[in-house]
């Protein structure tokens, strides 16, 4: 299974908060570490806020930080939360399916029970597991 770069930057957006849960950081700032697009970061942080996962200010000291603790973030609901909308393979799509095997393929239940699986695997860690703390030189 690949993700899409959406979830990959949204769950790296997630363990980067993680790991200075006390700072709010802004979308420039995100997007210049990941070396990443603005606006393709706007729109990861606009869905993870929007799912209940980062509180986002706006103005001076503002930015996202972590909605909840990292230990109540479970990984496969932050992959399921990303990649909703997102088919697996064209027959999983609601409209525009044009597979001649349909309705006779048995391969549609099959990656059905793999995604399931999938999500469920990662739902046995949590944010907590995968926290990412920045290297900073002493001195």
């Amino acid at each position: 299974m690949r993700l899409t770069s959406f979830t990959d930057y949204g769950l790296r957006v997630l363990m980067r908060l993680a790991g200075e849960p006390e700072r709010a950081m802004s979308t420039a700032e995100l997007a210049e570490e990941f070396q990443v697009s603005r606006n393709h970061l706007a729109k990861v942080i606009s869905a993870l806020s929007t799912g209940g996962l980062l509180q986002t200010r706006r103005g001076g000291g503002g930015g996202a930080t972590l909605a909840r603790d990292p230990s109540e973030i479970r990984l496969g609901d932050v992959v399921a939360l990303l990649e909703s909308g997102q088919a697996i393979v064209e027959c999983f799509q609601p409209s525009g399916n044009a597979c001649t095997l349909m309705p006779r393929c048995l391969l549609k239940s099959r990656l059905s029970k793999a995604e399931r699986a999938f999500i469920a695997d990662l739902n046995q860690s949590t944010l907590a597991d995968c926290v990412y703390t920045p290297f900073t030189p002493e001195g």
